[in-house]
């Protein structure tokens, strides 16, 4: 059976552990030779090798715009277009208001809306007719949490980004959609909470569990293929359930 995916060019931006790791074998099960960037050299050999094929790792920190070009100067030698970029990359701490530091949201704007931006206007000259633009959100865009007002504001921001985005690129038949993850078992989230507070979540969450990397990937799959080739401009909650109320 042919894949939803079958040769296409993938780009998956923070692609070496969690939920861009999860995407890109998904991506490549589907058919899809996928690149994906890491910061660190040794997790994105750890990812490639995962992967097992179909992929090309490229080092690089999303949040730095000569690297962004790096990303893209590889693509264009190795493939000549993007069909489909998931903007992935993202930074998360925790910052409570009375004590947010001009680091803190520094850091935290320049991965997931500085970044994110020019992630996405610097592929535009390689992003081919009927490509597909994902963009990482969180229920963290319409839900506040404590601690959390920075991060939850760039997410904010990228959903709104979506919104002008599709009008920007009218005419184009470029698609761009976000992807908005709940509580999600990644190692992002394990460096941030304990199992203890993580198992305080989940009576919170209509489904009754945390959300996987596989699940994420599964939608991801479907904003990248044909099957959502009239969906423009949405944020597609993967949550269990848990913003919705």
């Amino acid at each position: 059976m042919t894949g939803k995916l079958e040769g296409k060019i993938a780009v998956v931006t923070g692609g070496s552990a969690g939920i861009g790791l999860g995407t890109a074998k998904r991506f490549v099960a589907e058919g899809a030779h996928v690149f994906i960037t890491g910061r660190r050299q040794s997790e994105l050999d750890k990812a490639v090798t995962e992967i097992g094929g179909n992929v090309t790792g490229i080092q690089a920190d999303a949040s730095n715009l000569a690297d962004i070009d790096r990303i893209y100067d590889v693509v264009r030698t190795k493939a000549g277009h993007i069909d489909v970029l998931f903007v992935n990359a993202g930074f998360y701490e925790l910052g409570t208001l009375g004590e947010i530091t001009e680091e803190h949201f520094d850091k935290t704007f320049n991965t997931n809306v500085r970044g994110l931006l020019f992630a996405v206007q610097k592929a535009l000259p390689l992003l081919s007719k009927g490509a597909s633009i994902i963009l990482n959100g969180s229920i963290a865009s319409m839900k506040g949490y404590p601690s959390f007002s920075v991060y939850d504001a760039t997410k904010a921001a990228v959903r709104s980004f979506a919104r002008s985005w599709v009008l920007d690129l009218k005419g184009r038949d470029i698609r761009v959609n976000v992807l908005s993850p709940g509580h999600t078992e990644t190692p992002g989230l394990s460096s941030l909470m304990s199992e203890e507070v993580k198992a305080s979540l989940i009576p919170n969450i209509p489904l009754g569990r945390m959300g996987t990397p596989d699940d994420l990937a599964k939608a991801a799959v479907f904003l990248a293929s044909e099957d959502s080739s009239y969906i423009n401009g949405i944020e597609l909650f993967v949550d269990g359930g848990v913003a919705q109320y």
